[in-house]
C-alpha cells in the first residue's frame, strides 16, 4: 500500500463530498469539480474525512493508490482554496492585454499572440506584465500558465521571455569575439 494513499483527506466546512460510481462529486465555495477515480480504488467518507483503500491484494493495483488521493486531496483543496500560478513577462516591449476571454500578447513576435481563456480558469494581468492564473482545477490552471509560459520560453542568453515567478534562470554567456 502506499505511504500517501494511506493518509485520510480532512474535509473542511462547506465542502461536500459525493462518492459515486467511478467519480467523486466535490462542491464548495469556489466551484464544484467531478474527479474520476482509477480502477480498483475506492472512496469512503467516514465523519469528516475521504479515505481511500484498495479493493484487493494486488500489487499492480497499488500503484493507483496514492495518485486517486492525491488527485481527490486536490480536488478538496482546489474547491474550497483555489489554485494560482503567476507568471512574469520580461523584455523590452513584451506585455499582455485582456480582451474578453483572450490574452493578447505582445512578445516581440511581427504579430500579436491571442491566447484564448478556458472555462473555469480566471487570469489577471497587473502592469502589462505580471500575469496570474486562478482556478478550481489544479491540473488545468498548471496546463494553463505551462501554455502561456510556452509561447516565448526565457532565452538563457538575454533572459527575456515568459517566466513562472520566482523563476531563476542560469544566464550563459555568448559567444566572444576572440
Amino acid at each position: 500500500m502506499s505511504r500517501i494513499g494511506k493518509k485520510p483527506i480532512p474535509v473542511p466546512k462547506g465542502v461536500t463530498v459525493k462518492v459515486g460510481e467511478g467519480n467523486v462529486e466535490v462542491k464548495g465555495p469556489k466551484g464544484s469539480l467531478k474527479q474520476l477515480v482509477p480502477p480498483h480504488v475506492t472512496f469512503e467518507l467516514k465523519g469528516a474525512e475521504l479515505v481511500a483503500t484498495v479493493e484487493g491484494e494486488n500489487k499492480e493495483w497499488g500503484k493507483f493508490h496514492g495518485l486517486a488521493r492525491s488527485l481527490m486531496a486536490n480536488a478538496v483543496t482546489g474547491v474550497n482554496e483555489g489554485f494560482k500560478r503567476e507568471l512574469d513577462i520580461v523584455g523590452v516591449g513584451y506585455r499582455a492585454e485582456l480582451k474578453g476571454q483572450q490574452v493578447v500578447f505582445a512578445l516581440g513576435y511581427s504579430h500579436p499572440v491571442v491566447f484564448d481563456i478556458p472555462k473555469g480558469i480566471d487570469v489577471v494581468i497587473d502592469k502589462q506584465t505580471h500575469i496570474t492564473v486562478t482556478g478550481v482545477d489544479c491540473q488545468l490552471v498548471g496546463q494553463v500558465a505551462a501554455n502561456i509560459r510556452r509561447l516565448r520560453k526565457p532565452d538563457p542568453y538575454k533572459q527575456k521571455g515568459v517566466r513562472y515567478m520566482g523563476e531563476v534562470l542560469k544566464k550563459k554567456v555568448g559567444k566572444t569575439g576572440a
